[in-house]
């Protein structure tokens, strides 16, 4: 049977990428968030995963405004980076896993969450980025099932129903016959508003209360609306969503192995969780 191993939340900011292309990790506007992840790839290197379930928004590479899925589901045998206007190089294509994302997609169907499937995908920023903090030789060793949630356009899944989703992918992800090592990855935030009267809005004080509850309280989150949730987080904060799913992936009480915090990146909060369960 597969078994989760660990989750890693991450913010996906589009310029880590150019800073990356740059060689930029020891310039001192950089540093202190780079630096949060050689403790998480020495993880990686001792639990060795096999596949790796990464939650995230997409940016209109796939979905716009005028078709906008609840929940998609990635189940390609191959996902190619795409460049979204950003100047940021693509990447190697990522290696898909058609089975095991057939089996989550038709597991979860069957507890009534209503999957967009996609048998064709490209990534963006929000995949690519993430892997190559954790992976930065990239050198993809794992296989990857893309989980997308829409955080962009009314009406947004609730934080209890995204709780739910990662309960029922957990479910999924046990049910799985093939005895392998699963990472969960959410990506996205923290608090950041990119547009608007709050342009520029951070939020530190919820930022590390919700921090705090991935360990302490994982379901904290789901006690605010959406609409709360943008006003406490930012328009673009609401991000926040992708890691309460990697949240309800886990069990309840959960080791943080490692966190890193720092704000600002171009105008945005950024957070790092390392979490294995405490089982």
């Amino acid at each position: 049977m597969a078994k989760i191993v660990g989750a890693i939340t991450t913010s996906h900011v589009p310029s880590i990428g150019g800073a990356i292309a740059k060689g930029l990790q020891q310039d001192p506007y950089w540093k202190p968030f780079f630096d949060g992840f050689p403790p998480v790839r020495d993880w990686l290197a001792k639990v060795r995963p096999d596949v790796v379930v990464l939650v995230y928004n997409d940016h209109g590479l796939n979905f716009f405004l005028d078709k906008m899925p609840t929940f998609a589901i990635g189940a390609a045998r191959e996902y190619r980076n795409a460049d979204e206007g950003w100047g940021i190089p693509t990447t190697q294509p990522f290696q898909g896993d058609p089975e095991l994302s057939w089996h989550l997609i038709e597991q979860l169907v069957a507890e009534e969450f209503d999957i967009v499937s996609c048998q064709e995908m490209t990534v963006d920023h929000a995949f690519t980025l993430p892997m190559a903090l954790c992976w930065p030789d990239q050198k993809w060793p794992v296989r990857t099932v893309p989980v997308v949630v829409n955080t962009v356009q009314a009406p947004l899944p609730s934080a209890a129903r995204c709780y739910k989703l990662g309960k029922a992918l957990a479910r999924a992800i046990a049910s799985w016959p093939k005895d392998e090592r699963v990472v969960v990855m959410g990506t996205g935030g923290l608090s950041h508003q990119l547009d608007g009267e709050r342009a520029g809005f951070i939020n530190k004080e919820f930022d590390l209360q919700f921090m705090e509850s991935m360990v302490s309280n994982p379901a904290w989150a789901t006690k605010y609306s959406t609409l709360e949730l943008v006003e406490l987080s930012g328009t673009q904060g609401v991000e926040l969503l992708n890691w309460v799913v990697a949240r309800g992936m886990l069990p309840e009480k959960v080791r943080k192995q490692h966190a890193n915090y720092h704000i600002p990146i171009s105008n945005t909060a950024t957070g790092m969780m390392l979490l294995e369960p405490a089982a």
